[in-house]
């Protein structure tokens, strides 16, 4: 299944994705939350949709798409996860994965503005395929590390360089802001994605690609990933762990590019949709 949420903030409902066609699944009565994975809900909505395919309603093309996933207790970041995007940023190799948090008051639609922040001189893109955590996770073994992923989603990792690296301290003050966490257009089921290694992604400013890569590049695999993270801390369903970018960065250029209002950024992964956002200046 592909899974939606759309409407304005305060107002979402459900949907799915069938033959490229959006239905509404309001009717269906759950968000897609926590508790939605944590007590079946993908089965539950999957026998909703094949009881009520003929008489779901459909959903406007211009209605405004949010997060798949409603607000999820963490978004879980990995660092430097493709060589060649550690290389042109100067750092080296990590023998182990960088972990850091954006705030989930950073989740958006995928189609939404990325504001600028206040006193920003270098917010910058990073385009990342993100899986969803669909059980309760704690000291899994990578062995079993797939069987707790819900499934997959499109996200444009949003970063101020110079709040993350020039500011001392964690890296979470130039990841978290808000609207620096597009997510979407859908999340695809396990089984809606092939071969998750070898995914393209790619991305574009202002129609020009700055990024086209291949999870085939990963350091990290995604079931190290999940075992990883889940030694560290209890994930929980609806949970998101982002699994890097490969190059092709704003910092990484010579001189480095950084985005600016009215720069429209567009993303995407095979299997996972496109998604496109437009640059705005931070304001009251």
């Amino acid at each position: 299944m592909k899974l939606i949420r759309f409407g304005q903030a305060g107002e979402t409902g459900t949907g799915v994705i069938i033959d490229d066609v959006k239905y509404d699944t309001s009717a269906f009565g759950e968000d897609y939350n926590e508790r939605f994975f944590e007590t079946g809900g993908l089965a539950r909505l999957e026998k909703f949709v094949k009881d009520n395919k003929g008489s779901l309603p459909k959903i406007n093309d211009n209605e405004r798409l949010d997060s798949p996933v409603a607000r999820p207790s963490k978004i879980l970041c990995i660092g430097l996860n493709y060589a060649d995007h550690a290389k042109e940023t100067g750092a080296a190799v990590p023998a182990e994965p960088v972990i850091f948090m954006k705030s989930t008051t950073s989740l958006c639609g995928p189609n939404d503005n990325i504001v600028i922040p206040r006193n920003s001189v270098k917010t910058d893109w990073e385009v990342e395929l993100a899986l969803v955590i669909g059980k309760k996770a704690s000291y899994v073994s990578e062995a079993e590390a797939m069987d707790y992923v819900a499934g997959y989603v499109l996200h444009n990792d949003v970063s101020e360089r110079e709040f993350q690296l020039e500011r001392a301290g964690t890296w979470d003050k130039g990841k978290g802001c808000d609207t620096f966490a597009p997510l979407g257009p859908f999340l695809a089921t396990k089984d809606e994605i092939g071969d998750v290694d070898n995914l393209r992604l790619w991305l574009k400013v202002n129609g020009q690609t700055m990024q086209d890569g291949t999870t085939a590049n990963f350091i990290f695999k995604l079931p190290y990933i999940i075992s990883y993270v889940s030694q560290f801390m209890t994930l929980l369903p609806g949970d998101v762990i982002s699994t890097g970018t490969p190059a092709g960065v704003g910092m990484g250029f010579s001189p480095s590019v950084y985005l600016k209002p009215g720069d429209v950024v567009e993303l995407g992964i095979d299997g996972l949709g496109t998604s496109s956002q437009t640059c705005v200046a931070w304001s009251k």
